[in-house]
Protein backbone atom coordinates (compact mmCIF):
# COMPACT_ATOMS: atom_id res chain seq x y z
CA UNK A 1 0.00 0.00 0.00
CA UNK A 2 1.06 3.55 -0.99
CA UNK A 3 1.93 5.80 2.30
CA UNK A 4 -0.89 8.99 2.58
CA UNK A 5 0.40 11.60 2.04
CA UNK A 6 -0.49 15.15 4.63
CA UNK A 7 -4.08 14.63 4.63
CA UNK A 8 -4.79 17.13 7.59
CA UNK A 9 -4.54 20.33 7.12
CA UNK A 10 -4.49 22.75 10.23
CA UNK A 11 -4.89 26.29 9.73
CA UNK A 12 -4.90 29.24 12.31
CA UNK A 13 -4.78 32.96 11.92
CA UNK A 14 -6.01 35.95 14.16
CA UNK A 15 -5.99 39.64 13.62
CA UNK A 16 -5.74 40.88 10.01
CA UNK A 17 -6.11 37.05 8.81
CA UNK A 18 -9.62 36.81 7.27
CA UNK A 19 -8.11 38.23 3.78
CA UNK A 20 -5.19 35.58 3.52
CA UNK A 21 -7.79 32.79 5.00
CA UNK A 22 -9.73 33.97 1.99
CA UNK A 23 -6.51 34.06 -0.72
CA UNK A 24 -5.53 30.31 0.53
CA UNK A 25 -8.82 29.42 -0.30
CA UNK A 26 -9.57 30.52 -3.43
CA UNK A 27 -6.61 28.90 -4.30
CA UNK A 28 -6.71 25.61 -3.47
CA UNK A 29 -8.30 22.95 -5.84
CA UNK A 30 -11.55 21.21 -5.40
CA UNK A 31 -9.83 17.49 -5.43
CA UNK A 32 -7.55 18.41 -3.14
CA UNK A 33 -6.93 14.88 -1.26
CA UNK A 34 -6.65 16.70 2.28
CA UNK A 35 -9.35 17.92 4.87
CA UNK A 36 -9.08 21.74 5.87
CA UNK A 37 -9.75 23.35 10.07
CA UNK A 38 -9.05 26.55 10.39
CA UNK A 39 -9.52 28.19 13.49
CA UNK A 40 -9.86 32.30 13.19
CA UNK A 41 -9.84 34.14 16.57
CA UNK A 42 -13.58 35.32 17.08
CA UNK A 43 -15.24 36.83 19.80
CA UNK A 44 -17.58 34.58 21.73
CA UNK A 45 -20.62 36.03 20.65
CA UNK A 46 -19.32 36.53 17.07
CA UNK A 47 -22.17 34.48 13.93
CA UNK A 48 -20.39 32.12 11.87
CA UNK A 49 -19.93 34.50 8.74
CA UNK A 50 -16.58 32.87 8.31
CA UNK A 51 -17.39 29.56 6.82
CA UNK A 52 -19.96 31.54 4.24
CA UNK A 53 -16.66 33.56 3.37
CA UNK A 54 -14.41 30.71 2.82
CA UNK A 55 -17.11 28.86 1.52
CA UNK A 56 -17.64 31.40 -1.75
CA UNK A 57 -13.48 31.83 -1.98
CA UNK A 58 -12.93 28.58 -4.13
CA UNK A 59 -14.25 25.33 -5.00
CA UNK A 60 -14.02 23.26 -1.59
CA UNK A 61 -16.92 23.05 0.46
CA UNK A 62 -16.65 25.22 3.81
CA UNK A 63 -18.88 25.14 6.64
CA UNK A 64 -18.92 25.27 10.77
CA UNK A 65 -17.64 22.21 12.22
CA UNK A 66 -20.13 20.09 13.46
CA UNK A 67 -19.21 17.84 16.57
CA UNK A 68 -18.81 14.17 15.86
CA UNK A 69 -18.18 14.67 11.90
CA UNK A 70 -15.65 12.38 10.12
CA UNK A 71 -13.05 13.87 8.36
CA UNK A 72 -13.71 14.04 4.50
CA UNK A 73 -10.74 15.41 2.09
CA UNK A 74 -11.81 18.41 0.31
CA UNK A 75 -13.78 19.95 2.79
CA UNK A 76 -13.61 22.80 5.27
CA UNK A 77 -14.49 22.55 8.23
CA UNK A 78 -14.61 26.51 10.95
CA UNK A 79 -14.18 26.41 14.20
CA UNK A 80 -17.22 28.02 15.32
CA UNK A 81 -17.56 31.16 17.97
CA UNK A 82 -16.54 30.25 21.57
CA UNK A 83 -15.99 26.48 20.89
CA UNK A 84 -12.43 25.03 20.86
CA UNK A 85 -11.77 22.98 17.48
CA UNK A 86 -9.85 19.41 17.71
CA UNK A 87 -9.52 16.31 15.99
CA UNK A 88 -9.52 13.27 17.48
CA UNK A 89 -9.99 9.34 16.65
CA UNK A 90 -10.62 10.92 12.59
CA UNK A 91 -13.14 12.92 14.16
CA UNK A 92 -14.19 16.75 14.47
CA UNK A 93 -14.93 17.54 18.10
CA UNK A 94 -15.70 20.75 19.51
CA UNK A 95 -14.98 21.70 23.05
CA UNK A 96 -15.63 24.48 25.20
CA UNK A 97 -12.61 23.84 27.24
CA UNK A 98 -10.80 26.53 29.23
CA UNK A 99 -9.75 29.50 26.76
CA UNK A 100 -6.20 29.21 25.70
CA UNK A 101 -3.62 32.14 25.21
CA UNK A 102 -7.08 33.91 26.15
CA UNK A 103 -8.67 32.65 23.14
CA UNK A 104 -11.69 30.19 21.87
CA UNK A 105 -11.18 28.95 19.69
CA UNK A 106 -7.38 28.86 20.04
CA UNK A 107 -4.66 27.32 17.58
CA UNK A 108 -2.68 25.22 20.07
CA UNK A 109 -5.55 22.48 20.93
CA UNK A 110 -6.52 22.42 17.36
CA UNK A 111 -2.54 21.77 16.18
CA UNK A 112 -1.74 19.64 19.14
CA UNK A 113 -5.00 17.76 19.13
CA UNK A 114 -3.83 16.61 15.11
CA UNK A 115 -0.74 16.50 16.32
CA UNK A 116 -1.93 13.33 18.21
CA UNK A 117 -4.11 12.20 15.98
CA UNK A 118 -2.63 12.25 12.45
CA UNK A 119 1.51 12.76 13.20
CA UNK A 120 3.25 12.82 9.79
CA UNK A 121 0.56 13.48 7.96
CA UNK A 122 -0.69 16.94 9.36
CA UNK A 123 0.74 20.10 7.61
CA UNK A 124 0.16 23.10 10.01
CA UNK A 125 -0.32 26.66 8.50
CA UNK A 126 -0.10 30.02 10.66
CA UNK A 127 -1.50 32.87 8.77
CA UNK A 128 -1.74 36.71 9.92
CA UNK A 129 -1.93 37.71 13.98
CA UNK A 130 -0.80 38.81 17.07
CA UNK A 131 1.33 36.91 19.99
CA UNK A 132 1.92 33.78 19.74
CA UNK A 133 -0.86 31.24 19.39
CA UNK A 134 -0.20 28.27 17.39
CA UNK A 135 3.72 28.00 18.21
CA UNK A 136 3.58 25.24 20.68
CA UNK A 137 0.78 23.47 18.51
CA UNK A 138 3.41 23.76 15.68
CA UNK A 139 5.97 22.39 17.57
CA UNK A 140 3.95 19.61 18.32
CA UNK A 141 3.46 18.99 14.64
CA UNK A 142 7.07 19.07 13.79
CA UNK A 143 8.14 17.07 16.54
CA UNK A 144 5.75 14.27 15.55
CA UNK A 145 6.72 14.10 12.01
CA UNK A 146 4.40 17.05 9.79
CA UNK A 147 4.93 19.65 8.20
CA UNK A 148 4.96 23.39 9.21
CA UNK A 149 4.55 26.68 6.57
CA UNK A 150 3.70 30.49 8.07
CA UNK A 151 2.95 33.24 6.19
CA UNK A 152 5.95 35.36 5.02
CA UNK A 153 5.34 37.87 7.97
CA UNK A 154 6.27 41.03 5.53
CA UNK A 155 3.23 40.11 3.78
CA UNK A 156 1.35 39.79 6.88
CA UNK A 157 -0.65 42.66 8.43
CA UNK A 158 0.26 41.00 11.90
CA UNK A 159 3.31 39.06 11.93
CA UNK A 160 3.13 38.55 15.78
CA UNK A 161 1.59 34.73 15.36
CA UNK A 162 4.18 33.75 11.95
CA UNK A 163 6.87 34.84 13.78
CA UNK A 164 6.49 32.87 17.06
CA UNK A 165 5.51 30.15 14.88
CA UNK A 166 9.09 30.24 13.11
CA UNK A 167 11.17 30.31 16.55
CA UNK A 168 9.48 27.46 17.93
CA UNK A 169 10.12 25.99 14.45
CA UNK A 170 13.34 26.10 12.75
CA UNK A 171 11.89 24.25 9.87
CA UNK A 172 8.87 25.89 9.06
CA UNK A 173 8.61 27.70 5.15
CA UNK A 174 8.22 31.51 5.08
CA UNK A 175 6.00 31.90 2.45
CA UNK A 176 3.39 34.53 0.45
CA UNK A 177 -0.37 32.79 1.09
CA UNK A 178 -0.48 32.03 -2.87
CA UNK A 179 3.11 29.81 -2.08
CA UNK A 180 0.81 28.33 0.72
CA UNK A 181 -1.66 27.14 -1.43
CA UNK A 182 0.85 25.38 -3.61
CA UNK A 183 2.67 24.05 -0.46
CA UNK A 184 -0.43 22.24 0.69
CA UNK A 185 -0.88 20.82 -2.46
CA UNK A 186 2.79 19.22 -2.52
CA UNK A 187 2.20 18.37 1.20
CA UNK A 188 -0.69 16.42 0.25
CA UNK A 189 0.94 14.15 -2.50
CA UNK A 190 4.10 13.70 -0.76
CA UNK A 191 3.89 10.03 1.05
CA UNK A 192 4.74 10.00 4.64
CA UNK A 193 5.41 6.67 7.44
CA UNK A 194 3.01 5.69 9.64
CA UNK A 195 5.84 4.69 11.54
CA UNK A 196 4.46 4.62 15.57
CA UNK A 197 4.91 8.01 17.19
CA UNK A 198 6.52 8.33 20.48
CA UNK A 199 4.08 8.24 23.58
CA UNK A 200 3.79 12.66 24.47
CA UNK A 201 1.48 12.14 27.94
CA UNK A 202 1.89 15.93 28.98
CA UNK A 203 0.39 16.82 25.40
CA UNK A 204 -2.48 14.14 25.56
CA UNK A 205 -2.82 14.90 28.47
CA UNK A 206 -3.38 18.60 27.72
CA UNK A 207 -5.68 17.72 24.68
CA UNK A 208 -7.93 15.46 26.95
CA UNK A 209 -8.58 18.56 29.13
CA UNK A 210 -10.08 20.16 26.19
CA UNK A 211 -11.97 16.66 24.80
CA UNK A 212 -13.69 16.69 28.35
CA UNK A 213 -15.32 19.89 27.36
CA UNK A 214 -16.81 19.00 24.43
CA UNK A 215 -20.77 18.19 23.69
CA UNK A 216 -21.71 14.98 23.46
CA UNK A 217 -22.18 13.21 20.11
CA UNK A 218 -25.58 13.98 18.31
CA UNK A 219 -26.29 16.93 21.05
CA UNK A 220 -27.86 20.17 19.10
CA UNK A 221 -25.26 22.01 17.28
CA UNK A 222 -25.03 25.94 18.70
CA UNK A 223 -24.16 28.39 15.73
Amino acid sequence: MVPAGRDVVVVAASAGGVEPLRVLLSELPSDLPAAVLVVLHVPPQGSSVLASILDRAGPLKAAPAEDGETLRPGRVYVARPDFHLLLNEGQVRLSRGPRHNGHRPAADPLFMSAALDAGARTAAVVLSGTLDDGAKGCEAVDRRGGAVAVQDPEECAFPGMPAAAMRAVAAARALPVREIARWIMEQSRIPVSAEDQVCDSEMEREVEQFLREAPSLGSPKES
